[in-house]
């Protein structure tokens, strides 16, 4: 339960919207590599497709995350700006939160990737 509270805050903190896309494309190649390993005796096309889109949409989830990084350390340095001095606490907590996005998005690449190299080696040829 804690974890969980954890991880709502980490979301919250990285900005809701952003985080949301890259959590929709996490839960998208989930279900494409999903779909990909049910296919896989029944259909090898349709399964190298689902292998495909998974991989499309976690490489998605790895560019939001970049994004949100971006837009959080321009929004730090913003605030930097504004406050016309160096505060070490302002600027670390703005860079905390400018890189949870790209940690989601590192985790939303590397997840599935894992997924795809299994269903990867399970196809045939």
């Amino acid at each position: 339960m804690i974890l969980l509270n954890v991880f709502v805050d980490r979301f919250n903190e990285g900005g809701p919207f952003l985080m949301s896309l890259i959590l929709i494309c996490l839960l998208g190649a989930f279900a494409f590599l999903a779909m990909g390993f049910i296919n896989l005796k029944k259909n090898a096309k349709q399964s190298e497709k689902m292998r495909n889109m998974a991989s499309d949409v976690s490489i998605l989830g790895l560019v939001f995350g970049v994004l949100g990084s971006v837009i959080g350390l321009i929004g730090a340095f913003d605030s930097i700006q504004d406050i016309n001095d160096g505060n070490s606490v302002m600027m670390a907590s703005g860079f905390k939160v400018a890189f949870l996005t790209a940690v989601f998005g590192a985790i939303t690449f590397i997840l599935p990737r894992i997924g795809i190299l299994v269903l990867h080696g399970l196809q045939k040829d």
